[in-house]
């Protein structure tokens, strides 16, 4: 987002004074300190500096603070002295001048004419014309022609054949440069229409067809609710535009310069851009990359890639054994041009368009037609499938990123691939040539079957026996004694797990066989019980459920991390239980539960006086720090939150549930998942919406936590459409506004030191700042902390927009509550 606060451009104005007009003439050009105000006050152009100081020339928006840069005239050629202007010259053009009268940038338009005005309308288009035609057809040049980053209302992305001129965005060099950057987003009329996303000249992803109706199944570049858009393929024109069905809205399509292409709106409730949508969304859309050549990427299976009818993986260890279908796939049969047929592969994102041919005249029939006799050909499918469908477009190149949809997803469409008769299976998706060899193809094919199954039930028995095996060998050497923590036979951890192995009896003994009032507590993964051992001990036991998202991978992965973490601030596993299907944690019992029992409940939120809460974010300071740094591993948790900060019997707080974290190597900054896990209004902006996380993003998560502890309220990260924020746009709305005491928890209100409390509102602001960049390290948290008279730095743009709808009270966020924005596996993890 190109705003002065999120990039840190600074103005150095020089005041400015507008002028009463939104024009400019040869006799009356804009000085430096002067500005345009189109007619409605919508936009503004004038001059401004950036960080180097150089000067440039732009249009923002009139009414949004911090400013929005939409559009600049001199990108690449910026003004290095401290004085410029912008006047039409007798040729008609309207050039940008520095002090030495140096021409720095200009309309450059041929066309020589008297009487031009420059104007600016209240669409954000700057415009040159002739004095009294105002016939937008008879513009002699406008700004809409040459977009920068940004794509407004009314704006064409796309080719003008009759000019030549190709309307594309282009990203911002760096966030504080306005310079061209390597990221551009263009429209390709070659083969057929699509929108690609350019690395320089590496395709990043696309949009897929146009089909008639949309480009491929992209539905953030279709209509909705507050706009409108418009795809035209003329004589003239190639291009897509969209308007706003309410013109007070303001929304803008942006791409940064991490290549990220957003659509934004702004709430003037939030005082913000909100973030509506953006591409990449998941891993499906990394062109080439994921599934490789004649490989399917689909988000709805586990792994996302797979080989179409007639193919297999081109190396099967990458493909099975790392789940890395980047190889792709290649035929299972070789091609017999006079027998092969076409499989028909339904919901369909069309392999890339510039590869493919076009012929618009022809239906499907005939183009199914022209592709069978055509050796070379690899696929067709129909250009246009609106209106019954017609074109043809087809490929005689390997086939690349493909994708398919679930039939319940619109969008796709079908693509008939080339196979080779040996490898067709009849259905009505099927098309083939019969030939004399269809008997023997179904014998192949019932021995095949039979084959599978016979291998598939020996292959079942050896797993049933192996386990069978392992768990006889784990209960011979490890025993638990009653009332003693020794093992009988002198072994103190579980060979694989490094952790006593408890007996499910004993385990039921202790909670009454669980019952309802041994129970502490209930999340997304199961429920929590109160245990007495044979020998006294209280414990904790965590019985996962047998419907939970939290598995034997998650339940190992807790056991291995904690196993090897001794911290004050960590809680401590005692043990777990593997068999008769079930899966337990023992953990140290913690007399005071979770902190969110108090925090949220307004009777005990009276029990946690300020000096107990600056304790408590202490506390989860320290051991996230030893996490993060002084651990033997670099841990991430991913799943922060106040139901996993449980509280001893003096309220110390001890960090739990390890079940999501991960192990980073010594010099790893960062990872990515297909799978991202948490819960809603705790995860960072990239973790949630790209599936990128790291150290950042608990530090994120621990922002919020702060922010909580601070006001007692829970943060619900939806974007409400009421006049009540959630608790980070309440947060940021008051701070901006002087007013952050106002967020002190009612119960406490009389009872705290405002320094503190303001500093601590501050840091949790830092944390929760929407780039991860932007963000202090967890060691920096507590250095902050602990030195009350270190100025602390102002809080950037944050990061707390990821909801879709209002969640009215709800104790738990569910999978419908969330926009999944990039579309990789999200699970959704009971807020409790």
């Amino acid at each position: 987002m190109k705003t002065f606060h999120i990039h840190g451009l600074i103005i150095f104005f020089i005041p400015f004074l507008s002028i009463a007009t939104d024009i400019i003439t040869p006799t009356q050009p804009l000085a430096i300190n002067q500005t345009l105000i189109s007619s409605r006050q919508v936009f503004e152009l004038g001059f401004f500096n950036s960080t180097n100081n150089n000067l440039y020339l732009g249009i923002w928006y009139r009414q949004i603070q911090p400013k929005t840069i939409v559009w600049l005239a001199n990108r690449d050629a910026p003004v290095n002295s401290s004085s410029a202007k912008l006047t039409i010259r007798k040729d008609g053009n309207v050039n940008l001048m520095d002090r030495s009268e140096t021409l720095i940038w200009s309309s450059n338009q041929s066309v020589s004419a008297t009487n031009m005005v420059a104007q600016l309308l209240d669409s954000g288009n700057f415009v040159l014309r002739r004095e009294n035609d105002e016939n937008p057809e008879n513009y002699v040049w406008q700004s809409f022609d040459y977009p920068t980053d940004t794509l407004l209302p009314g704006m064409k992305l796309g080719w003008s054949r009759k000019t030549g001129i190709n309307r594309f965005l282009r990203s911002w060099k760096f966030d504080n440069d306005p310079g061209s950057g390597e990221y551009s987003f263009k429209m390709s009329i070659v083969g057929y229409p699509e929108i690609i996303l350019w690395h320089k000249e590496t395709i990043v992803t696309r949009t897929g067809a146009w089909n008639g109706g949309h480009f491929g199944r992209t539905p953030e570049m279709k209509g909705s609710k507050i706009l409108q858009f418009e795809f035209q393929e003329t004589y003239d024109d190639v291009y897509y535009s969209y308007e706003m069905i309410n013109s007070s809205v303001y929304s803008r399509l942006t791409i940064n310069s991490s290549g990220m292409l957003q659509r934004t709106v702004w709430s003037p409730t939030a005082l913000t851009w909100i973030l509506y949508w953006n591409i990449p969304r998941d891993i499906c859309d990394n062109y080439g990359k994921t599934c490789g050549r004649f490989g399917i990427c689909d988000t709805n299976i586990f792994p996302v890639c797979k080989c179409m009818v007639g193919f297999q993986p081109r190396d099967k260890h990458e493909w099975f054994d790392l789940q890395d279908g980047s190889g792709g796939c290649v035929r299972s049969s070789e091609l017999d041009c006079g027998s092969d047929g076409f499989v028909a592969l339904k919901s369909m994102k069309l392999p890339l368009g510039t590869t493919s041919f076009v012929d618009r005249r022809m239906n499907l029939s005939e183009c199914g037609e022209i592709c069978k006799r055509n050796c070379s050909c690899t696929a067709y499918a129909n250009m246009d499938v609106t209106g019954g469908g017609s074109g043809c477009v087809y490929w005689v190149v390997d086939l690349v990123d493909m994708r398919q949809y679930a039939e319940s997803e619109s969008g796709g469409q079908d693509l008939y691939v080339r196979i080779a008769s040996s490898d067709l299976e009849e259905s009505p998706t099927t098309r083939s040539s019969k030939n004399d060899s269809s008997n023997n193809n179904h014998v192949v094919m019932i021995v095949a079957i039979a084959a599978s199954i016979c291998a598939t039930l020996i292959t079942l028995s050896v797993l049933l026996y192996l386990k069978r095996k392992n768990k006889r060998r784990l209960m011979k050497s490890i025993t638990y004694r009653t009332g003693s923590k020794e093992r009988v036979d002198g072994e103190n951890v579980m060979d694989e797990l490094d952790l006593p192995l408890f007996d499910f009896r004993i385990l039921a003994m202790a909670t009454n066989n669980f019952s309802v009032a041994n129970k502490l507590g209930e999340g997304g993964f199961g429920c929590v019980y109160k245990g007495t051992l044979p020998g006294g001990e209280v414990v904790a036991v965590k019985r996962l459920s047998k419907i939970s998202n939290q598995g034997i991978e998650e339940l190992t992965n807790e056991v291995q991390l904690i196993a090897k973490l001794q911290h004050r601030n960590l809680v401590r596993l005692l043990g777990c239980c593997i068999e008769v299907e079930e899966k337990l944690l023992i953990y140290e019992f913690m007399k005071n539960r979770s902190l969110d029992t108090f925090l949220f409940e307004k009777e005990k939120s009276m029990e946690l006086s300020w000096q107990l809460r600056l304790d408590i974010i202490h506390g989860i300071t320290r051991g996230l720090l030893y996490l993060h740094q002084d651990s033997r591993f670099k841990i991430v948790h991913r799943d922060l939150k106040a139901s996993n900060i449980l509280l001893d019997e003096k309220m110390n707080p001890k960090i739990s549930d390890f079940g999501m974290a991960r192990i980073f190597g010594s010099d790893q900054i960062e990872a990515k998942t297909k799978k991202v896990v948490g819960t809603c209004g705790y995860m960072s902006p990239e973790y949630a919406m790209n599936g990128h996380f790291s150290t950042k993003s608990d530090v994120y998560s621990f922002g919020v936590l702060v922010l909580e502890i601070v006001s007692g309220q829970k943060n619900t990260g939806s974007l409400h459409t009421s006049s009540k924020l959630n608790l980070l746009e309440h947060t940021w709305t008051l701070w901006k506004e002087g007013k952050g005491l106002e967020l002190v928890d009612e119960s406490i209100r009389d009872k705290f030191l405002e320094d503190e409390t303001l500093r601590c509102i501050q840091i949790g602001l830092l944390c929760v700042q929407e780039h991860k960049e932007d963000r202090p390290c967890i060691s920096k948290v507590l250095w902050m902390l602990n030195n009350e008279i270190t100025q602390l730095p102002q809080p950037k743009y944050l990061g707390f927009v990821i909801g879709k709808r209002k969640i009215e009270d709800e104790p738990s966020c569910k999978q419908d509550d969330f926009m999944t924005i990039n579309e990789v596996t999200i699970t959704m993890v009971d807020g409790r």
